[in-house]
């Protein structure tokens, strides 16, 4: 999973893209977030000071853009 993030998500990303497996697992998988609902939708909450919540949010939207697997 984590080579296809990279692949995907993180192909232009400085310091992910040619990382080490653990490093993006550290880095974007152990996010200082919450998850809360507001107005009957969920909304994931990032700290701005987080150093890598553009990268996080650069590969989300690069992956939730991807087409279905049918």
């Amino acid at each position: 999973m984590e080579a296809w993030t990279r692949l995907l998500g993180l192909h232009d990303v400085d310091g992910l893209a040619d990382a080490e497996p653990d490093t993006p697992r550290y880095k974007l998988l152990h996010l200082p977030a919450r998850l809360v609902r507001h107005t009957r939708r969920r909304v994931l909450k990032i700290p701005d000071t987080w150093p890598w919540r553009t990268a996080f949010t650069t590969c989300w939207q690069r992956l939730s853009e991807l087409p279905a697997v049918t």
